[in-house]
């Protein structure tokens, strides 16, 4: 299949599951947000050795992603050092900021929300990476910028890094499209449980 039959496919399924997760986000409720924190707690002892004390990157949620926030405090509080993404260019992978509770944020491109250059970069042990559709393969359906795919695959490149999708659990289709710059995700967090992806995908 062509590269361009693949991004037709993309935004096809685009606009369908956008419009299925405002959705399933009324739907969910302001508890999806814990239930996702308590499990992604439940799988992170089982994270390699390194990234389990690591750096956790985040985001800041745009109208009905599913919100991490919850998440991200409970971390912090936990000791964990906790970082945000910053655009920076519109082909260039992302870069994280450190972030802490009660740190105001500048806005970002896109609808972005991060904290100002005078916090530090912070190279992450663990992604948390939004998405608007997912497969029991590991890979998701973004909103086509390739921001994910890129940063996904420059810290690859320089050492292990755990890449977990949180989503609420409606938003699992049977097979997202992909061509060969997309990058699976290790594991899957939804508000309804975990789903780590085998490792044969995880090495392709």
């Amino acid at each position: 299949m062509s590269v361009d039959s693949v991004d037709e496919e993309k935004q096809q399924l685009r606009r369908t599951a956008r419009d299925a997760r405002k959705t399933w986000a009324g739907g969910a409720g302001e508890q999806a947000a814990v239930r996702l924190a308590e499990n992604f707690s439940k799988i992170a002892a089982d994270f390699p050795s390194g990234s389990v004390l690591g750096s956790v990157a985040g985001y800041w949620p745009m109208a009905d992603e599913m919100d991490v926030r919850p998440l991200l405090t409970r971390l912090a509080e936990e000791g964990r050092e906790i970082a945000l993404p910053v655009v920076v260019a519109k082909d260039a992978p992302l870069i994280f900021r450190r972030w802490r509770p009660g740190l105001v944020l500048e806005d970002g491109d896109f609808g972005t929300r991060h904290p100002g250059p005078d916090e530090p970069e912070v190279t992450p042990a663990i992604v948390l990476v939004p998405l608007l559709a997912f497969d029991a393969q590991g890979y998701r359906l973004g909103w086509g910028g390739g921001f994910y795919d890129r940063t996904l695959a420059r810290l690859r490149a320089s050492g292990p890094v755990v890449a977990v999708g949180v989503a609420y659990q409606s938003q699992l289709v049977d097979s997202v499209p992909r061509t060969a710059t997309d990058e699976a995700l290790d594991w899957m967090v939804t508000d309804s449980g975990v789903l780590e992806i085998p490792r044969e995908i995880k090495n392709r």
